[in-house]
């Protein structure tokens, strides 16, 4: 990698950081004053103008979806058959038809790999796209020592478009059954006010996964009803910023803008009052949030997607991107809902792949037929992948599965400048290590900062201006 340069920071927007700093909107809106100053020439014309990260939480069994070995033992194999794709020679398992009609759309890495086994852990890892835990970490909970999120390196890192957050998570945070909120998923040392804004559409249930109302299940089969319903977001302000707390920050705000000619003349005042638009538009326009309600889109759209919380969340992000928001995090499924210990055969077949499948392959085919695919990165991947050996845990459940394997897991890629039809490295025969062109996390996270046209010498800087590197890895090579 290039020597990391960071861009300089004058004494004159230190004290319009410190003005900025007043509302408590967080330093990333001091973007709007440094870009008049800051000229950073190692950066390259983005490939993608969006990305949508879409999440596994549980982790993706890579021999039952996109790495089979068919000529493995019985206890590697599993009972799953593969099938030929539009690509010659690409299989993948035959639950997922409508996926393997449109290869030609999409790329396999089927050598990622990292050190952890345990949930909350490879949460952290994937989610923000660093192999190395941050000292104290702590798998109860988000602490503010954990490394930001890849969605909020790129929501500070990318302009803000059309009035909207720059990233996004939908349709809830990721928590666990316990009711613990699993780390990894926020700004950590960014701050709190530079969390990601999540889309809260689905309510929480401790025992019920899936793409509900059509596929819901329990991974141990405790028979408690879920009731829930997918409703239209209920788009919530930032972390202690409340509404009464808004409106006096506005207050103060406008007062601001009135005073401007106290901040220095080089801040560019249509940028800077751009952060507040999006702030105000976002939480108060009933045109935004009419337009996120999917529950209502038409039936054949619905169909396409599937009626269930999989294909109205990707059908959100469609719509979302198409909007101007830069990064979508997708989470399909609660906290672990791809966490097949047990019944994984039955419930990847009936419950989680095809809801999955008809929707990742809507979204595929809507943005193809707008023209938009190549200007959005699909990227899908969970917290690890799964054990080689398929095991039985006959206290909790009737059959088996695979238990947690961070040492290899296969990455879905598509559009943004992604080629179709490629596979990037490769497992050993009992799909356990990487054979072939390992690739880390860190890889996967520099492929989507490279694809938003994020600069290789970019950085983010603390609430102390201090600058941190963004990128800690090369990108994928050979997917463009």
């Amino acid at each position: 990698m290039t020597k990391f340069e960071h861009p300089e920071v004058s004494r004159r927007t230190a004290i319009q950081a410190g003005a900025v700093g007043l509302l408590g909107l967080g330093m990333n809106h001091l973007q709007a004053l440094q870009a008049a100053e800051i000229s950073d020439t190692g950066g390259r014309p983005p490939r993608a103008k969006a990305c949508i990260f879409i999440f596994l939480s549980g982790g993706l069994a890579q021999h039952d979806s996109f790495d089979m070995k068919p000529d493995a033992p019985d206890e590697i194999r599993g009972e799953f058959k593969p099938i030929a794709t539009a690509t010659p020679g690409l299989q993948i398992c035959e639950h997922l038809p409508m996926l393997a009609q449109r290869s030609q759309q999409w790329s396999l890495c089927r050598s990622l790999t990292h050190s952890s086994n345990e949930h909350s852990a490879g949460h952290h890892i994937m989610l923000t796209g660093r192999s190395q835990l941050p000292p104290g970490f702590s798998s109860s909970k988000p602490q503010a020592t954990d490394s930001p999120c890849i969605a909020s390196i790129a929501g500070d890192a990318t302009q803000p478009q059309n009035n909207l957050p720059p990233a996004v998570v939908l349709p809830e945070r990721l928590v666990h059954s316990s009711g613990r909120v699993i780390p990894g998923q926020f700004a950590g040392r960014m701050g709190k006010n530079r969390d990601p804004w999540f889309i809260e559409a689905s309510p929480f249930h401790n025992t019920s996964y899936g793409a509900y109302p059509e596929y819901q299940f329990d991974h141990q089969e405790r028979n408690k009803p879920d009731q829930r319903v997918y409703q239209a977001p209920n788009l919530s302000l930032p972390h202690g910023l409340t509404s009464s707390r808004l409106s006096g920050r506005l207050e103060l705000l406008n007062e601001l803008t009135n005073q401007r000619r106290f901040l220095d003349a080089a801040a560019n005042a249509a940028q800077f009052d751009q952060f507040r638009q999006g702030v105000i538009s976002l939480l108060t326009d009933g045109n935004v949030q009419h337009a996120l309600d999917v529950t209502r889109a038409d039936a054949k759209t619905q169909d396409r997607y599937g009626r269930n919380a999989f294909g109205w969340s990707l059908l959100m992000a469609n719509r979302l991107v198409d909007a101007g928001v830069n990064l979508v995090q997708v989470n399909l499924g609660s906290d672990e809902t791809w966490d097949t210990h047990g019944n994984a055969f039955p419930h990847l077949k009936d419950n989680l792949f095809p809801p999955t499948d008809r929707a990742v392959s809507a979204l595929l085919d809507d943005l193809a037929a707008s023209g938009r695919l190549d200007d959005t990165l699909i990227v899908m991947a969970g917290e690890f992948g799964r054990t080689p050996k398929i095991s039985l845990l006959p206290k909790h459940y009737k059959q088996p599965g695979r238990d947690h394997w961070g040492a290899v897991q296969t990455v879905f890629f598509a559009g943004g400048g992604t080629k179709g039809g490629r596979v990037i490295g490769a497992s050993d025969k009992k799909g356990a290590y990487p054979a072939d062109s390992p690739q880390k996390p860190e890889s996967m996270a520099a492929t989507i900062y490279e694809s938003l046209g994020i600069p290789r010498t970019a950085a983010w800087y603390d609430d102390f201006d201090r600058p941190h590197h963004i990128y800690h890895g090369e990108p994928i090579k050979g997917l463009s």
